[in-house]
C-alpha cells in the first residue's frame, strides 16, 4: 500500500492516533527547517484538529488525521498567505480557497504554508521574499535548487517531512520541482480543480494540483480537490471519476507517443533515464510510437509573452491603496504607486509585469500578445492531432537535473528554458504528471506523461503501473528516512 493508504488504515483501526501522527510530522518538519520549505506555520490549529479527529470514533473524512501543507498561493482563513512576496507579507485572508476547504472537509490537517517563487514566477524557488528553499538532494558543499515555483511543497515531500502537499502549476510549477526532488506531482486539466482563492499569476494557465510520494497518493488527494465549483467561472462541470478505482483497474494497453528527444540542452543522463523508463512501460504491453509534436519549440516563447501579459493585469491590484505593502511618507498618489510596487515586488515579478505591460501596449499588442495567442492555438491543434495517433505522450519533465543555487539567478532565459517540456501543457490546458524515473549523477530525473483533457484517471493509472514496476519513487535523499506509517515507527 502507499504511504497515505497505510496511514489511513492505521487511523481507521486506531492503531495510530492523529495526535501521534501530527507529533511525528512536526518533528520531521522541524528537522527539515534548514531547507526553508515552510514559511508560515499553523501548528496550534493543527493540534486542535488532530485532537478532534482522535475524539471522533468514526474518523469521518477520507483524509482524517493526515498531515499536509498548502502552497502559500492558496488563501487560508486566519493563516498568513503571502504568495512568497513582500507585497503580501502581512496578509491574513478572511476566507479559504475552495481546495483548502475541501481538504479540510475531508479531514486533512494543515501544518502551514510552503515556500514558493514570488507570485509563482520562477523555476527555482530562489525568488521568494523569504529566502530560497533548498533541495534535500543537495548538501552544504553543493546546495541545489528544488525547482519552482512549488519548491517548498516538493521539498517537504522529498524530505519525507509530510506525506503530501498542495501546489500550483502555471508553466510546470508542480512537475519540474517534483522531478528535481524525486517525488510525484500531477497538474490536472484546466478547469478540473477550482482556482477560487488561489492568488492569480496567469489566469488562463494557473491550475492547482498535488505533490506526494506516489501516483496512488496523488490519486487519493486529487479525488477531494477535483470537481465543479460555482465560485470559479473557469471551473468545468464534469464528472470526477474514481481515481483509486482507475489505478486499481490499470490503464489497459496504451499507445505512448514519444516526441524527438535529442534536442540540445537535454543532459545525457536525463535522456538515458527516460529511455529506460519507456522500456519499462513497453515491457508492460504498451506500444511506443514516434511522433512529431509540431510547434513544441515555440511553446516557451508563446508562454513567456502570454503569462507576463496576464500577470501585468492580475497584479495591477497591488497598488498600495487597498491592501498589500504600502510605502510610507508618500507625497503624491503616483509616488505611492511607484514606491509601493518597487518595494513590494521583487525583480523577477517587476520584470514580468514590465514585459507584459509592454506587450499589451498600443502598437505592440498585435505583434506580441495576439501573435502568441495564435501560436497557442497552433500548439493546441498539434496536441489534438497527436492524440489521434496516441493515448499518452511521454517526455522528460525537465531537460536537466537540479542545478546549483545561484547558478542561473542572474540569467532569466536559462531558467525559462528549464520549462521547455512543461509550458505547452499549460497553454493547452492538458493534464500531466511527473514521476521519478531514475538518477543522473546521483540526482533525480522525472518522466512526464501527458494525456487529453480530463483524463487524469488514465495518467494516474499509467503512472501507478510504472511505479509498481520500479522503486524510483521510493528513493530517499541522503540523510533522510521514510515517513513513519506504523505505531512503532511513530513512537521511535
Amino acid at each position: 500500500m502507499s504511504v497515505l493508504q497505510t496511514l489511513r488504515a492505521g487511523l481507521a483501526d486506531q492503531s495510530i492516533t492523529a495526535s501521534a501522527l501530527l507529533d511525528a510530522a512536526l518533528a520531521r518538519v522541524t528537522h527539515a527547517a534548514p531547507l526553508n520549505a515552510l514559511i508560515t506555520d499553523s501548528f496550534s490549529q493543527a493540534r486542535v484538529r488532530a485532537a478532534a479527529v482522535d475524539a471522533d470514533a468514526h474518523r469521518t473524512g477520507t483524509l482524517a488525521g493526515l498531515p499536509m501543507a498548502h502552497k502559500d498561493v492558496f488563501c487560508t482563513d486566519g493563516v498568513r498567505t503571502t504568495s512568497g512576496s513582500k507585497m503580501l507579507a502581512n496578509f491574513v485572508p478572511p476566507y479559504s480557497a475552495t481546495i483548502v476547504q475541501r481538504l479540510e472537509h475531508a479531514g486533512a490537517i494543515s501544518l502551514g504554508k510552503t515556500n514558493m517563487d514570488e507570485f509563482a514566477m520562477g523555476s527555482s524557488t530562489e525568488r521568494s521574499a523569504f529566502g530560497a528553499s533548498l533541495n534535500p538532494w543537495g548538501n552544504s558543499e553543493n546546495p541545489l535548487v528544488p525547482g519552482g515555483s512549488s519548491g517548498g511543497s516538493a521539498v517537504l515531500v522529498a524530505a519525507r517531512a509530510l506525506p503530501f502537499t498542495t501546489a500550483s502549476d502555471t508553466g510546470g510549477s508542480i512537475r519540474q520541482p517534483a522531478a528535481f526532488c524525486g517525488v510525484t506531482g500531477i497538474k490536472p486539466s484546466y478547469g478540473r480543480v477550482s482556482r477560487y482563492g488561489m492568488i492569480a499569476y496567469a489566469s488562463s494557465l494557473d491550475q492547482a494540483g498535488v505533490i506526494a510520494e506516489s501516483a496512488a497518493d496523488c490519486a487519493l488527494v486529487l479525488q477531494h480537490m477535483a470537481g465543479f465549483d460555482a465560485l470559479d467561472s473557469t471551473s468545468v462541470d464534469a464528472e470526477v471519476p474514481d481515481y483509486l478505482a482507475a489505478i486499481n483497474a490499470g490503464p489497459g494497453k496504451l499507445r505512448i507517443g514519444v516526441p524527438r528527444m535529442d534536442q540540445a540542452g537535454i543532459q545525457a543522463g536525463v535522456l538515458e533515464a527516460v529511455k529506460q523508463a519507456l522500456k519499462t512501460l513497453e515491457a508492460q504491453g504498451h506500444t511506443l510510437v514516434d511522433i512529431d509534436l509540431k510547434y513544441a519549440d515555440a511553446a516557451v516563447a508563446a508562454y513567456y509573452v502570454i503569462a507576463p501579459c496576464e500577470a501585468s493585469s492580475n497584479l495591477s491590484r497591488f497598488d498600495g491603496v487597498r491592501y498589500g505593502h504600502r510605502a510610507e511618507n508618500c507625497k503624491t498618489l503616483v509616488e505611492l504607486y511607484e514606491r509601493s510596487r518597487s518595494e513590494g515586488f521583487g525583480p523577477e515579478v517587476q520584470r514580468r509585469i514590465l514585459i507584459g505591460s509592454y506587450a499589451l501596449s498600443a502598437g505592440y499588442f498585435d505583434a506580441y500578445y495576439l501573435r502568441a495567442q495564435k501560436v497557442r492555438r497552433l500548439i493546441a491543434r498539434a496536441y489534438a492531432e497527436a492524440f489521434t495517433q496516441v493515448d499518452v505522450i511521454a517526455t522528460p519533465t525537465a531537460p536537466t537535473v537540479a542545478f546549483g543555487i545561484g547558478s542561473t539567478l542572474h540569467d532569466p532565459l536559462a531558467q525559462y528554458l528549464a520549462d521547455v517540456f512543461t509550458v505547452g501543457v499549460n497553454l493547452v490546458g492538458l493534464p500531466a504528471i511527473s514521476v521519478p524515473c531514475g538518477l543522473s549523477g546521483n540526482l533525480p530525473v522525472g518522466l512526464q506523461l501527458i494525456s487529453p483533457g480530463f483524463t487524469e484517471a488514465k495518467l494516474l493509472a499509467l503512472a501507478h503501473q510504472y511505479q509498481q514496476h520500479s522503486d524510483h519513487h521510493r528513493m530517499l535523499p541522503p540523510g533522510y528516512s521514510a515517513f513513519p506509517t506504523t505505531a512503532k515507527a511513530l513512537a521511535s
